[in-house]
């Protein structure tokens, strides 16, 4: 991906070494918890599991920490990290405590935050509208956002109440190690998905589907949260054109993105996770599905091909 040397996007909140306080669970990267693409405007999971496994881990990650315990230390099988990220190296040595601001992957983050603002403000100027850009929040650990508490295990997520994407720092690094989706395109890929989400409510979609869901039964909803899912990743596909014919898709780029979206299926997560699948839980996809929708994105470059809602997904 040849994105050195681009312009970069002012849109971007460093709150790396911060140490925001919880406000409740929502949803993830895919769901997570609670709620799910609409109250939190979804994301791409990297894991399943119930909520109430989730909300038994996050109490036990506190505990932990109370204790002088590491739980990421844990996970990881009790190794620390001697460096930063292979991919993303920073351009000197600093306290996690206080990233620096013009690490690679700050620099990666911004530049591809900005060719999604590129490619939304021309199709919204082209349709007589006005594009307005979200903030992506990079944190390092845990954060606070209008939709509640967010921490490593929660994964990328768009927030419609403040309209913001809210990224860990350390997630480009285990798509690739743990869920096997490497490479730079697959990490924009994640921002496009997650800033389509953020079209998606400027569009009126999420706002509409989150009160519909209040009256939906937990597998109506499901249902539902997949068009919405696969919907971004249909716009991530139409950023993904604009990046080719802007020059900064290089060959083997788009695969990389596909793979991704292959890696967090609903059902290659499930049977990662547990060994079999369960249909009615899916909320984002199947591996199939978030591969087709993704490709006919970038096939077409048009927002009517998008519509996860009146097709057959």
């Amino acid at each position: 991906m040849k994105w050195r040397g681009l312009p970069q996007s002012d849109n971007v909140e460093d709150r790396r070494g911060d140490n925001a306080p919880g406000g409740g669970l929502g949803g993830g990267f895919g769901g997570g918890m609670g709620g799910g693409p609409f109250g939190r405007g979804g994301g791409i999971r990297l894991a399943g599991g119930s909520w109430k496994m989730m909300l038994f881990l996050i109490v036990l990650f506190f505990i932990l920490k109370l204790l002088g315990i590491d739980a990421t230390q844990l996970l990881d099988g009790g190794t620390v990290s001697s460096g930063p990220s292979s991919r993303y190296e920073q351009s000197s040595q600093q306290p996690d405590s206080a990233p620096i601001a013009n690490d690679e992957m700050t620099a990666f983050v911004r530049t591809v935050l900005k060719t999604t603002e590129d490619t939304w403000t021309g199709i919204f100027k082209a349709s007589g509208d006005t594009y307005e850009k979200p903030k992506l929040v990079l944190f390092n650990g845990e954060t606070d956002s209008a939709c509640g508490f967010a921490n490593a295990a929660t994964g990328p997520f768009y927030c419609p109440g403040d309209r913001k994407v809210f990224l860990d720092t350390a997630f480009f690094q285990e798509l690739a190690d743990k869920f096997g989706a490497p490479g730079e395109f697959a990490d924009a890929y994640v921002i496009a998905h997650e800033v389509g989400h953020h079209v998606q409510n400027l569009l009126g979609i999420l706002p509409k589907f989150n009160k519909m869901r209040q009256s939906m039964s937990e597998v109506e909803a499901n249902r539902m949260s997949v068009r919405v899912e696969l919907q971004a990743d249909c716009f991530a596909g139409i950023w993904a054109r604009y990046a080719q014919q802007r020059g900064i898709v290089e060959t083997g780029d788009m695969e990389a993105a596909l793979n991704a979206a292959k890696q967090i299926g609903d059902d290659t997560l499930q049977k990662r996770a547990q060994g079999y699948v369960v249909p009615e839980s899916f909320n984002h996809g199947t591996s199939e599905q978030r591969m087709r929708w993704l490709k006919r994105g970038f096939d077409t470059g048009d927002l009517n091909a998008c519509d996860t809602f009146s097709n057959k997904i």
